[in-house]
């Protein structure tokens, strides 16, 4: 198996915002003392890259169905599926004569209430075995009132637009979708970490290894008076350096 994801996105929306790498502060929207000393939410954070809605949108819901804007003002209903305007001419203008006329829509509404897709305006592919995970941000402060499906796309094989289904939580309000804040995040996943036994798992109670575990990790340093903060963070900041790459690029 090729151990380097190899990712690469194609934009069909040219004027859309690209892809970008995530970073460990969700634009410096996460809270200072958990940006300073919490490692495990600065990781989770920038695992991946950020993609975003190609372009600004609202969507209303009213508990039957779906309507959609551009500006916030004039709303249209997504019937079954919609274009943004002017998109299907700039693809016939550029796609290969015989895919003139078959662009992928912006907005789709799915038959389950309250339920939209959208695309991301973009397609992606991966080295042979390797995944992409699409999900919501994590960490990171989206509009309120939609909710996320996440999904895993084998984009070593898929060569189709990626999109993020989305359910919408609240009818009658206008939801801002905005190009300029990632609506969703990719992350790289080899196929081997989908098999059963990679899943299997044991519950039992602690023994002497953990309780010492315990010890060493949290008992002992808070019970030392004047102890630094964030040591775990740092550790595993010098930890990462000292790696210099993560375990499956170095095997």
């Amino acid at each position: 198996m090729d151990m380097n994801p190899r990712c690469q996105f194609f934009r069909f929306f040219h004027d859309a915002r690209p892809p970008q790498r995530a970073d460990r502060f969700s634009s410096g929207t996460l809270p200072m003392r958990a940006a300073q000393y919490c490692d495990a939410i600065t990781s989770a954070s920038s695992f991946g890259w950020w993609l975003f809605c190609p372009v600004d949108a609202y969507v209303v819901w009213d508990g039957r169905s779906i309507v959609w804007s551009a500006d916030g003002e004039d709303y249209q209903a997504v019937d079954d599926c919609v274009h943004f305007p002017g998109f299907p001419e700039a693809w016939n203008a550029e796609a290969p004569e015989h895919l003139a006329g078959l662009c992928p829509p912006f907005l789709t509404a799915l038959p389950e209430p309250g339920l939209i897709q959208i695309s991301l305006g973009l397609f992606a592919r991966t080295a042979q075995d390797w995944l992409l995970s699409l999900r919501r941000p994590p960490n990171y402060p989206l509009p309120g009132h939609i909710e996320h499906f996440d999904g895993i796309v084998d984009t070593s094989r898929w060569m189709g637009p990626l999109f993020i289904n989305l359910r919408l939580s609240k009818t009658d309000v206008p939801i801002r979708l905005r190009a300029d804040m990632p609506l969703a995040q990719a992350q790289p996943l080899p196929r081997g970490l989908l098999a059963p036994d990679v899943l299997r798992y044991e519950s039992t109670m602690p023994g002497p290894d953990e309780w010492e575990g315990y010890r060493v990790t949290v008992a002992e340093p808070t019970s030392r008076a004047g102890r630094g903060f964030g040591a775990y963070a740092m550790e595993e900041r010098r930890a990462q350096r000292r790696s210099a790459a993560c375990p499956i690029m170095a095997a």
